[in-house]
């Protein structure tokens, strides 16, 4: 039996040639890259380079391309660096119900501290409105956090718009763009950011190893402290390997993803098709335009995801019923709750995310598979 993985959105399996560009830093380039010998030297090139893949891919400096541990971490030190710095001038942070939990967690962190967070509602296809954004700004906002893209269903917001509204406000604006990095454009003048939060093992990378872009002459503190590296941004050691890894990743998808998008739009639109034709009680959550071009996200009238899940993975399939990071959370989606949709019905969410190996082929096994599962929870819940 075939493996299909549509699991994409939590991460993805590493490249070959990722691993090529990684490997002589696994091995005999293993330098520190802050010592000033020959060995240093050779991985400070390794992550110069990288910087500067990155940077091309964001349409920035590469002096404002700091590397991280992963995305979760770009997200807090975009929160909690800005929130640090600009104290004095205000402590009002507006976000949206339907961020990560790296986002969500860390204003609610911040809330703790004394700032207060306004979290802005998203309509029923996950879209946030930016005349509510707007709205929200007041004298001491110092910071807006809105992700670029759903990583639970997929709805691209429209970022370019409230960057606008941001700019004329003299607001910050950080986003997520975690899901989006190598998937869509994501050139930082254009979205009109000043942060940006990327993960290199979304885009067939090495986890445990991202990045944070900063727009020059934004006023960031450090979240790690202890060294000068990252121009004094982010202290600790390089991990060179990941960051060259990152760099070659992000320099294939440059070059593939306009092509590769409409691929994987085109299976999606295809997957949907088959389940609808095959598959009684089901509705699509997201946007059915504005959305990541491999995601699609349905709810299974009266069946709990995760039994879809479990039997999908008993037939070789690999999908979720949401974000990895909430996995085995008995509570529905907090992104389908703010989108208006009934505890009872969000319990049957299945999301489905494709990528670079999936096929048409493996699209109809998988809708073929679906039945199969479907079927039999249906019949067991009538009775």
């Amino acid at each position: 039996m075939e493996a299909i993985y549509m699991d994409h959105n939590a991460t993805t399996p590493l490249r070959a040639e990722v691993r090529e560009a990684m490997s002589p830093y696994l091995n005999e380039v293993f330098g520190n890259a802050s010592s000033i010998h020959t060995c240093g030297r050779a991985a400070a090139k390794g992550i110069n380079r990288a910087r500067e893949q990155v940077a091309e891919a964001l349409g920035c400096r590469p002096e404002e391309v700091v590397f991280t541990g992963g995305g979760t971490e770009a997200d807090n030190q975009a929160i909690k660096g800005v929130a640090c710095a600009l104290r004095e001038k205000g402590n009002h942070i507006i976000t949206t119900q339907i961020e990560h939990h790296a986002v969500l967690h860390t204003c609610q962190y911040l809330e703790k501290q004394g700032f207060q967070v306004t979290y802005l509602p998203a309509d029923e296809y996950g879209m946030v409105d930016p005349h509510n954004v707007r709205r929200a700004i007041n004298d001491h906002t110092i910071l807006i956090s809105v992700m670029h893209a759903n990583n639970e269903v997929g709805t691209v917001q429209p970022l370019a718009e409230i960057g606008r509204i941001a700019r004329e406000k003299d607001v910050l604006l950080h986003t997520d763009a975690i899901q989006t990095f190598g998937k869509l454009p994501t050139r930082v003048d254009e979205l009109g950011v000043d942060l940006l939060s990327l993960s290199a093992h979304k885009l067939y990378g090495p986890k445990g190893v991202g990045a944070l872009y900063v727009r020059q002459g934004t006023r960031l503190d450090p979240l790690l402290h202890g060294g000068h590296h990252e121009r004094n941004r982010r202290a600790g050691t390089e991990n060179v390997a990941g960051i060259v890894g990152l760099g070659r990743a992000a320099e294939l998808a440059l070059t593939e993803m306009e092509e590769e998008a409409g691929r994987l739009a085109s299976l999606r639109e295809r997957l949907w098709h088959g389940i609808v034709a095959n598959v009684e009680g089901v509705r699509r959550n997201g946007h059915p335009t504005q959305a990541l071009p491999g995601t699609l996200n349905a709810c299974f009238e009266y069946i709990e995801g995760e039994s879809i899940v479990l039997g999908l993975d008993m037939k070789g399939i690999a999908v979720s019923s949401g974000s990895a990071c909430t996995a085995g959370a008995l509570d529905p989606s907090h992104v389908l709750l703010a989108m208006g949709l009934e505890p009872g019905i969000a319990q049957g969410a299945v999301r489905f995310s494709l990528g670079r190996e999936n096929t048409v082929e493996q699209v109809e096994t998988v809708v073929a598979a679906l039945q199969g599962v479907i079927k039999p929870l249906q019949v067991m819940m009538a009775s």
